[in-house]
């Protein structure tokens, strides 16, 4: 069996492991808006679903999950690069999600939230009323253009 020695790997990872704080890892994630919604994809491959905790505290959204890796008692460890411990990742949602209907789902190791687009922010048309009607929306183009007054 042919293995591969990175010495400079192997300085990295014996340093982290010396100067490890057991501070929350982060988990990579892509994030896309898809129509009326936002998707959010983390990877958290070997993870139980049941350590995974969501949490939305006003705008902000927060992402806990825990790796426990197995102990090995009697084992002799010919190479252990997996990390366990916990797992963060904070983000900052804009006003224009509905944070009630936000959901999620695990599969594969990989964790999708789904946030849905609220419908204050979602595009609409807005219908231009005519002088026929009662409800008339003018421009004033004197000293203050720009400025809109409704008319009823």
């Amino acid at each position: 069996m042919a293995m591969n020695f990175d010495p400079f790997r192997e300085l990295d990872r014996l340093a982290g492991s010396l100067l490890d704080t057991r501070a929350p890892r982060l988990m990579p994630i892509d994030l896309f808006r898809d129509g009326d919604h936002y998707v959010l994809a983390a990877d958290l491959p070997g993870i139980d679903p049941g350590s995974v905790d969501i949490d939305v505290d006003g705008q902000l959204l927060t992402i806990r999950a825990e790796r426990t890796l197995g102990k090995g008692d009697g084992v002799k460890w010919l190479a252990r690069e997996r990390q366990g411990g916990s797992f963060l990742r904070q983000l900052s949602l804009g006003q224009g999600v509905d944070t009630e209907r936000i959901a999620a789902t695990y599969e594969n190791g990989v964790l999708s939230v789904t946030i849905p687009v609220s419908e204050r922010a979602k595009p609409r048309k807005i219908e231009v009323g005519t002088a026929a009607n009662s409800n008339t929306m003018t421009v004033s183009a004197g000293s203050n253009a720009g400025t809109e007054a409704i008319a009823s």
